[in-house]
């Protein structure tokens, strides 16, 4: 028994050694950190992207999406109708001539 306890107590003083010379090695790292001529080479990662500039991908990304769709079900209702791509560039024109349909939104389509 008297064995497992001293074992024990070397792990303990084995851990707060490791401890210590983690915590030294830190130190030292901060310290060059903040000398102003240090030479010390921080590893860095790929550049942050700012909350508003991943949105405004993530927005770009949707709305590619969203006309892709659209010229996807335009382009399935006019083989579906049998119709011209030319009617249907009249008929938009006329919506967009008397402010039926404007042209910074995309119709709707439902299906």
């Amino acid at each position: 028994m008297k064995y497992q306890k001293v074992q024990k107590q070397l792990d303990e003083r084995e851990k707060l050694r490791k401890f210590r010379e983690l915590d030294d090695a830190f130190s030292q790292a901060l310290r060059q950190l903040e000398d102003p001529n240090s030479d010390f080479d921080i590893p860095t990662g790929p550049p942050v992207r700012s909350i508003a500039a991943l949105e405004a991908e993530d927005e770009a990304v949707r709305a590619r999406e969203q006309d892709r769709v659209f010229h996807q079900r335009l382009k399935a209702l006019i083989s579906e109708y049998d119709v011209s791509e030319r009617d249907v560039s009249d008929v938009i024109q006329t919506l967009l001539e008397y402010n039926l349909w404007e042209l910074d939104k995309t119709p709707a389509i439902t299906g």
